[in-house]
């Protein structure tokens, strides 16, 4: 159920695996978060804003055809690569999926461990975020089955 998720954590993981320092994976974050596209205007609404984020970081999330989509904007390199990293994964897969596949690969690549306080619990609330917009779109798409 959770081999597409699974995937994608691995092929984060082979990207990561030519990081040898803690300097080289945050360069690599970085990199990631200067390749984020832009939120409009109309998206950045109080109700997109993950509470919990050192920096702003906004997400917004759409339903179709039984997947999740979601898209996030932040006004710092290093958030907006965190989300990337939790959007790559997450982006396109089923509500179920998404509640029941843990991000086991940011232990596994030492990003959580590596992370300041303030700057892990901002990584911690968007996945919480994403967990909380997949039960409603979970919740709603059964309601309209």
């Amino acid at each position: 159920m959770f081999e597409s998720c699974l995937d994608k954590q691995r092929l984060i993981k082979e990207l990561f695996s030519t990081c040898s320092s803690e300097e080289a994976r945050y360069q690599k974050i970085i990199e990631l978060g200067r390749q984020q596209s832009s939120l409009s205007e109309l998206e950045k609404i109080p109700a997109n804003l993950v509470k919990g984020c050192q920096s702003q970081m906004y997400l917004c999330s759409q339903y179709e055809s039984g997947h999740v989509l979601f898209r996030t904007e932040a006004d710092a390199l290093i958030s907006a690569g965190l989300a990337a990293l939790l959007v790559q994964v997450y982006s396109g897969e089923s509500p179920e999926t998404i509640l029941k596949c843990p991000p086991s690969y940011l232990d596994e690549l030492g990003i959580s461990a590596s992370l300041t306080p303030s700057r892990a619990n901002g990584l911690y609330s968007l996945h919480l975020r994403m967990k909380q917009d997949a039960l409603k779109w979970l919740m709603e798409g059964h309601k309209s089955a």
